[in-house]
């Protein structure tokens, strides 16, 4: 196996606020790049904070111009990074949850989130879920929050070849441990690592636990955060062997 740094992006959004949170955003990943970190993980609708009352006026085309400025950051510093954001697709009315894939080549990639929470349909459709990434060639599959608690979502990715399952997701403290074990339990099943990137504080009236964690192939727990806040949950393996550490993040 070669040397792969993945991590997650712990972040408190700003509700609403795009403008705001591209720049919180910016200053996660050029601390990522900082910690080598080659794929950068932000939670369930980072961009916008989990605010389904103004989330199809922020709704925006994956390609619009307001992005450019995270994807050539991405670019310029060598590292792949998801984001979360309500997108629309091919002047559709239809209002998805997405997660975009903003590539260190300046390519830009597209997963909407499959399987909606209770309530979710008042606001948003059902997404199609999208490719598989290569990340130093390992296989990466997206998933966004209730996408994961259909086992037949995580089967299919493990059955794409993927190494690793990478979730940006709004889990609660009273979900926190169901949740967890799902994704632990989905790392055991099917041998591959799993990522997940929780909120680091309130959105959309939802107290977020924190505790982005990462756990194993064999379902070990490599590293997860203390608690909630901005921090970067990093974790490295290399010959095999996965080590993990958490670093805070100072908005400037």
């Amino acid at each position: 196996m070669s040397t792969l740094t993945i991590a997650a992006a712990q972040t408190i959004s700003i509700a609403g606020d795009l403008s705001g949170n591209i720049t919180r955003h910016s200053r996660f990943i050029e601390i990522a790049a900082e910690q080598g970190v080659e794929l950068l993980v932000f939670p369930e609708l980072s961009l916008t904070g989990y605010e389904g009352e103004v989330a199809a006026t922020l709704a925006i085309d994956p390609q619009d111009a307001v992005l450019q400025p995270l994807r050539d950051l991405a670019r310029a510093l060598g590292i792949t990074a998801v984001v979360g954001m309500p997108i629309r697709l091919n002047s559709s009315a239809s209002v998805l949850i997405g997660a975009l894939v903003l590539g260190a080549d300046g390519s830009l990639g597209v997963y909407s989130k499959q399987h909606l929470h209770s309530g979710e349909e008042i606001v948003f459709a059902p997404g199609l879920g999208g490719p598989t990434l290569n990340i130093g060639g390992e296989v990466v599959a997206l998933a966004v929050c209730a996408d994961f608690s259909h086992a037949s979502h995580a089967a299919a990715a493990a059955d794409q070849g993927a190494g690793l399952y990478a979730a940006g997701v709004l889990i609660s403290e009273k979900g926190y441990a169901a949740d967890t074990a799902i994704l632990q339990g989905y790392a055991r099943q099917h041998s591959m690592a799993v990522l997940m990137a929780n909120h680091g504080g309130l959105t959309g009236g939802w107290q977020s636990a924190g505790r982005s964690g990462i756990w194993s192939e064999d379902g070990s727990l490599v590293v997860a955060a203390p608690g909630v806040g901005d921090l970067l949950v990093i974790a490295q393996r290399h010959k095999g062997v996965w080590q993990g550490r958490i670093v805070p993040v100072v908005q400037t």
